[in-house]
């Protein structure tokens, strides 16, 4: 299980302070995914960091007995100046003990299908190439419960096919929370959802009534903006 209590988070931007929400409480059931919705700038990202030990909340706790991962195909962690496989390695060296490492590197590298560019600096590589060492990183590793934030699998229709399948069997062993702009995507993994709105958290089991409520939600936004103006 997974709980969460009374998370608070704010930045300040040029001495202004902003609140990106305000003392979020919920729990999360171990054998279920939940989807994360909510417009742009709501702080879907920024909880799913939270949650993944990337980022600290302003106040609040979060209580779990499981592993969970970092957010799946993050890439803000990644030195320019190293290779792939030497970034995959050093990754690789803290979560897994020292005789796995290779097997993980291993894993990366035919995942990627990045050939001779594996061994090239990071910073050289598109953000496609990119986007496959951070997902397949991420795989490499068994986690109870997967951070899955906007995953869109970079390359031809076979890799992204690839792609999909190694997500299915994560998802039959592990549960996934999930922020995808695909509802489609969300609706083929998750069980019920949140919606992140205005600071507060509002907690669906109805999947599908969560997706029509968001989806309504942006659609009436344009218009209240135009009439506020």
């Amino acid at each position: 299980m997974i709980k969460v209590n009374n998370l608070t988070k704010s930045f300040y931007y040029q001495g202004i302070k902003t609140t990106i929400f305000k003392d979020l409480s919920f729990n999360i059931n171990t054998g279920e995914s939940i989807a994360i919705l909510g417009a742009n700038g709501a702080g879907k990202s920024t909880l799913l960091r939270i949650l993944g030990g990337i980022d600290l909340p302003d106040s609040g706790t979060i209580e779990t007995d499981r592993t969970i991962s970092w957010p799946v195909g993050l890439v803000g962690g990644f030195q320019g100046s190293l290779t792939g496989r030497e970034n995959v390695t050093f990754v690789s060296r803290i979560y897994a003990e020292k005789r796995n490492v290779p097997e993980k590197v291993r894993y990366v590298e035919e995942f990627a299908e990045l050939g001779v560019y594996f061994d090239r600096p990071f910073k050289t590589y598109s953000s496609g190439m990119r986007s496959r060492v951070a997902f397949g990183l991420s795989m490499a590793f068994d986690f109870d419960v997967y951070l899955i934030d906007e995953v869109t699998a970079a390359g031809d229709q076979r890799f992204r096919e690839k792609s999909k399948r190694v997500l299915q069997d994560r998802k039959n062993k592990s549960d996934f929370l999930m922020v995808d702009h695909n509802l489609w995507g969300l609706k083929l993994h998750c069980d019920r959802a949140f919606i992140l709105d205005g600071g507060k958290i509002e907690e669906f089991s109805d999947l599908d009534e969560a997706v029509a409520v968001h989806t309504d939600r942006l659609l009436s936004a344009p218009a209240n903006q135009h009439a506020e103006q």
